[in-house]
């Protein structure tokens, strides 16, 4: 493989265009017409633009990218994630075309794409799933029947998709037949399929999940598992690796029902088998992504394994060399998905000129980053500016470079999560890890947000004027000769 062309933008694909280029391979940008101007664009050795801003007509369009992969004689293509990542039909059509998709096999995308079928591959497996039905249900009346006997509260969840869309949680029978409608109408609208189940719904659960790597001989790893239970909105937005409520004998569990998920469906690439975990530690299969995942840094920093380079030798046909047993633990990291959001405002999108941004740089600190000072925010995608890691040999240790990376990351021009990153980092729930997926709801307001930011300005502007003070003092003192200091 000695040319790649990178389905993507911003952050992913300068991620993806790093490894590329240390292992030797020349890579191809594709870029809309609002991304012209991207440092995606002037990193890779040659790009193109392939259409008009919105995604559906640039990004998504699946027949232009193979179009320019041929042409410029690309052995592969690389999704990143987000787009065309977990299309089957993109897939499809790259194995058609004699290219390289630099990820699972169309038919595993397409199993594990749909909860239904991802439900029914690994039943077999004896791996612990969410009480509820493996079927496709449209009777509101059948939908309670089911709450009844499995109780409520009861998740109605989209079978196709994810990100929290199409998904709705009911406390009560008379609330079930308007909750399904609105899960069937939003489903339909995002993904093109109505179809919704039900589950048990698991009330302070933790969000954990397992990163897998799979070869085409059979080989199967586990590189342990990410936290990800900070999250707005059912999407995620700070992630840890290790999570701090594992013991070795539940990660041990957790990681073989993983390679199981991925045994299931004949996976090849990287890939991540997600778990719910309720309060009494039990856990409970979810999905899986047949990609690379936003929050892949935390795994690479406490393994010390390039997982684009893993993804690249594997879709070249070769065989993992590491082995489970050489596979540790080391350290502690931590992700801030830094988005152009207002986390003062319900974490609406905050578009706007970046006028003043500069990113920390320092030992132990990582950005993954796709924008640079003076670009404008496009409003068509997703509006994440990069994704900020910090790496400990503890968990604190972890945590406090996150708060120092935050102060140091400056930002004019947009509203971002960085304030809200800071909040968590510096909540006795979070550094405590007695927490789990309502960390927003339970502990956050905008209201506390505000007023920590207001106390901050206020002791900034304290320390100021104590140093203006301070050096008033030295100008005053008679006599003495600053010029030969």
């Amino acid at each position: 493989m000695k040319k790649i062309l990178v389905a993507n933008r911003g952050e992913i694909a300068i991620r993806v265009m790093k490894t590329a280029r240390k292992m030797g391979i020349k890579t191809i940008a594709i870029y809309s017409e609002a991304d012209r101007n991207a440092p995606h664009v002037r990193y890779a050795n040659e790009s193109v633009c392939i259409g008009e801003a919105p995604s559906s007509k640039s990004y998504l369009n699946g027949n232009k990218i193979i179009e320019v992969a041929k042409k410029l004689n690309a052995d592969g293509i690389h999704p990143g994630y987000g787009f065309l990542s977990e299309n089957a039909n993109f897939a499809e059509l790259c194995e058609r075309n004699n290219i390289i998709f630099i990820g699972p096999k169309s038919k595993s995308i397409k199993m594990m794409g749909d909860k239904l079928a991802a439900k029914d591959a690994v039943k077999n497996y004896k791996i612990p799933m969410v009480p509820g039905i493996d079927r496709a249900i449209s009777n509101p009346q059948e939908a309670i029947e089911i709450a009844h006997k499995i109780g409520f509260p009861i998740l109605i969840k989209a079978a196709a998709g994810g990100g929290g869309k199409g998904m709705r949680v009911v406390q009560k029978a008379e609330n079930v037949e308007e909750q399904m409608q609105r899960a069937i109408s939003e489903a339909t609208s995002a993904f093109g399929d109505g179809s919704v189940f039900i589950e048990k719904y698991i009330t302070s659960p933790r969000h954990i999940e397992i990163q897998v790597l799979a070869d085409s001989y059979g080989n199967v790893l586990q590189l342990f598992e990410r936290e990800c239970s900070v999250q707005r909105r059912h999407q995620k937005v700070l992630e840890e690796a290790p999570s701090s409520i594992l013991s070795e004998e539940l990660r041990n569990k957790m990681g073989e029902a993983a390679i199981m998920v991925a045994k299931s469906c004949d996976y090849l690439g990287a890939g991540t088998v997600e778990f719910l975990i309720d309060d009494k530690l039990n856990f409970y299969f979810l999905e899986m992504n047949t990609r690379l995942q936003v929050e892949h840094p935390v795994t690479e920093l406490i393994t010390d394994v390039d997982l684009v380079e893993q993804q690249i030798l594997i879709a070249r046909g070769q065989e993992i060399t590491i082995k489970q047993e050489d596979l540790k633990i080391n350290g502690h990291a931590l992700e801030l998905r830094v988005y152009a959001e207002d986390p003062l405002n319900n974490f609406l999108p905050s578009v706007g000129k970046l006028t003043t941004y500069k990113i920390p740089t320092g030992k132990n600190i990582r950005v993954d980053n796709g924008f640079e000072e003076g670009m404008e925010i496009p409003i068509y995608y997703d509006p994440m500016l990069s994704k900020l890691i910090t790496y400990g040999k503890t968990r604190d240790e972890a945590i406090q470079l996150m708060i120092d990376a935050i102060e140091n990351y400056k930002v004019v021009g947009a509203m971002t999560t960085l304030p809200f990153g800071k909040f968590v980092c510096k909540h006795e729930a979070f550094r405590s890890g007695a927490f789990n997926t309502h960390f927003v709801e339970n502990y956050y307001t905008p209201d506390k947000l505000e007023k920590e930011l207001k106390e901050e300005a206020q002791l900034a502007a304290l320390i100021a004027l104590k140093i203006h003070l301070d050096e008033q003092k030295i100008l005053k003192i008679p006599g003495a000769n600053y010029l030969n200091k």
